[in-house]
This record gives C-alpha cells, structure tokens and sequence, in this order.
C-alpha cells in the first residue's frame, strides 16, 4: 500500500466537465512504492505544490496537504500537465531509493536461453548487458548508480530505470511489470 505520493498535476477549480454540479480541487499523484496513480482530494486549507511527495497513507494525523485519497485512476485519466511531469516525478523517486533500484542490476538473471531481464530497460541492448553482467561477476555487486557508470561504462542508469518505469506506468497491457505494481 502506498504511503506516499508525488504530485503530478493540480487542479484548484476541480475536474473539468459538462456538470455543472459542485467541483472539489483535486490532485493527481503517482504514488512512490508501486508506482500506483491516484486522484487526491487536498485540504481546503492546503498549499498543493506540483513535484511535492506527500503523505497519503491511512494515519490522518501524518496528513497535512491531503484529506483523502478519492480514487485509483489510469494513464488515460491524466491531464497532459500530470503526463509531462511523471518523468520527473519517477526520477526523483529513482534517485532517492537508489539501493532499491541498483539491487536490480545486482540481482537480474535471464529470463530464457535468448533474453536477459535487463535487455528490458529500453535502450540497454546485449553489448551493454554483457558489460554489466562481466563487471558484476568479476568484481561484485555494484553500490550505486554511480559505481554502475563507472564500472560498466553506462552514462546514466537512473535514466534506463525511469524509461522502464514510465513505461510501465503509462500501460496497461505489458508482457512484464518490472517495477509497478498492476
């Protein structure tokens, strides 16, 4: 269950439709354990920052922006201000869980005779996998993204995870769920 949540976007005046009936603010948020996308309902009194993690989880006395979760929402449901911001969101999620995400790299195995698990980060191909997998059996686990870089020769592994998780998050009907929970 998610404690915790980014904002993604703000809406102050509500969800816009043809309705004309009483329209609350509402925030969209992904949530940072499971990748989970929610639709917020802020406190009257709230200031609501777009990229702010925020707690949603069930101890009202923790809950100072936000006074309930409304409902789970999909991608399709995302105003294009939510979308262009998931990335942002996920790499700060990335970045400050690195152990998690690094454990990835330490502990993937194959997933057939021809495929590898880390050949499913977008823009990782077998080169590069082979480099990982010869630099993690010769000199063990890696510690960080950034002795990742330096030992396997990969710019930025944050950005391989994040492509990954937005992925993910932005479908419904992947093969493999690597990181979100569906």
């Amino acid at each position: 269950m998610e404690e915790y949540a980014y904002v993604l976007d703000y809406l102050s005046q509500g969800v816009p439709t043809s309705n004309f009936g009483k329209k609350e603010p509402v925030c969209y948020a992904l949530g940072d354990d499971e990748f989970k996308l929610f639709e917020l309902v802020p406190k009257p009194t709230a200031i609501v920052n777009i990229g702010e993690r925020v707690y949603i989880g069930k101890d009202p006395a923790k809950r100072m922006v936000i006074d309930h979760v409304k409902r789970r929402v999909g991608p399709g449901d995302l105003t294009n201000s939510a979308l262009s911001e998931l990335e942002y969101c996920i790499t700060d999620i990335v970045m400050a869980n690195q152990q998690r995400f690094i454990r990835f790299f330490n502990e993937a195995e194959p997933i057939s005779m021809r495929k590898h698990l880390l050949e499913e980060l977008p823009g990782l191909g077998k080169k590069t996998m082979t480099a990982i997998l010869d630099e993690r059996s010769k000199n063990g686990h890696f510690k960080d993204f950034k002795d990742l870089s330096e030992r396997a020769a990969i710019k930025n592994p944050e950005k391989l995870i994040t492509a990954r998780i937005a992925l993910e998050v932005k479908s419904n009907d992947m093969k493999r769920y690597l990181f979100v929970s569906k």
